[in-house]
C-alpha cells in the first residue's frame, strides 16, 4: 500500500486520488491511500516538513510548486530548468516535473498541433513555466503575459524563446491558454484580468473571439468563464482534466521506478474517461 498525496492551497474538489488510484490499480497492480492535503499558503512551511514522514511521495500543484524547492534534497528532469516542482519522492526529497509532458500529451490527443502557430500563454507561475517550454519544445511561436513583471523577466532571462508581454496586442492569437488560476475556487465565474494595448483591463473576450482555439489548465469547473466565453464565439476549447491525467501517470511511473509509455498513457486515458 502507498500513502500518496495531493498538496495545495484548496485541493477539495481535485480529481487526483481518484486517477491515480485508477492508474496504479489499472497498470501497476498497486494499491494506494492518496490524500487532499489543502494548506493556507502562510502554514505551508511548517507543514510541508511533516509530508516527508507522512507520505511515500506526493504530489504539489498551486501556489506549491516553487515555494517546496527549498524543503528538497534534489531536482530532476524539466524541475531542474523550471525551478517548479509537482511530483515529490519523499525518502529523497526528490523534486521532479511532469506537467509539460502531460500538458504535451492532452494536445497531442486532443489533435491540437501547435508547431509554428503564435500561441499566447497567460501566467508564467509553477504550471504556466511548464506549459511555456513544452510549446518552445512543440515549435509553437509563443508570447507570454504575466502580471508579475520580474517572474515574467526572470524566466525570459533564463530559457528564452518566447516575447514577453507587458501588453497584450489585439491580434488574432491562433492559440490562448490560461495557465493564471483564475476561474476556480473563489475566483470561479471570472475571466483572467489582461492589460492589453491602449491600457485596456478586460481584453481577455475580445481576445478569444479572434483566437482559433482556446485551453484552460482549469478541470474544475469542467467550463470555465474563459471556455466558455471562447464556446461561444463558436471557438474550439479544451480542458485541463487531460493534463492532470496524464502528468499523473507519469509520476506513477517516476514513484513506482517504472519507464512511461505514451500509447500506454492515452490507452488508460480513454479506459479512464469511460468509467466517470
Amino acid at each position: 500500500m502507498i500513502r500518496l498525496a495531493v498538496v495545495g492551497e484548496d485541493v477539495s474538489r481535485s480529481e487526483s486520488p481518484a486517477m491515480h488510484s485508477f492508474i496504479l490499480r489499472r497498470r501497476f497492480a498497486r494499491e494506494c491511500v492518496y490524500e487532499r492535503v489543502s494548506i493556507p499558503p502562510e502554514q505551508f512551511d511548517a507543514e510541508a516538513v511533516r509530508l516527508f514522514s507522512r507520505y511515500d511521495a506526493f504530489n504539489v500543484t498551486v501556489p506549491f510548486k516553487e515555494r517546496i524547492l527549498p524543503h528538497l534534497k534534489e531536482l530532476r528532469g524539466d524541475a531542474v530548468a523550471l525551478s517548479a516542482v509537482n511530483t515529490v519522492v519523499a525518502p529523497s526529497r526528490t523534486g521532479y516535473n511532469t506537467d509539460g509532458s502531460g500538458f504535451s500529451l492532452m494536445l497531442e490527443t486532443a489533435g491540437m498541433d501547435v508547431r509554428a502557430r503564435t500561441v499566447l500563454v497567460l501566467g508564467a507561475g509553477g504550471a504556466g513555466k511548464s506549459v511555456i517550454c513544452a510549446l518552445l519544445r512543440a515549435g509553437a511561436e509563443v508570447s507570454v503575459y504575466e502580471r508579475d513583471a520580474v517572474r515574467l523577466e526572470n524566466f525570459h532571462r533564463r530559457i528564452g524563446g518566447f516575447t514577453p508581454l507587458a501588453e497584450v496586442p489585439f491580434v488574432s492569437f491562433d492559440f490562448i491558454i490560461n495557465c493564471t488560476g483564475v476561474g476556480m475556487h473563489e475566483t470561479e465565474g471570472l475571466l483572467p484580468q489582461i492589460v492589453c494595448e491602449g491600457g485596456e483591463r478586460d481584453g481577455a473576450a475580445r481576445l478569444l473571439r479572434t483566437c482559433g482555439a482556446a485551453v484552460d489548465l482549469i478541470y474544475a469547473p469542467h467550463r470555465s468563464a474563459f471556455l466558455r466565453t471562447a464556446e461561444a464565439c463558436g471557438k474550439r476549447v479544451l480542458s485541463g482534466e487531460g493534463m492532470l491525467f496524464f502528468q499523473a501517470y507519469m509520476a506513477d511511473c517516476i514513484f513506482l521506478g517504472e519507464a512511461p509509455d505514451r500509447s500506454e498513457a492515452c490507452r488508460l486515458w480513454e479506459e479512464y474517461k469511460e468509467n466517470e
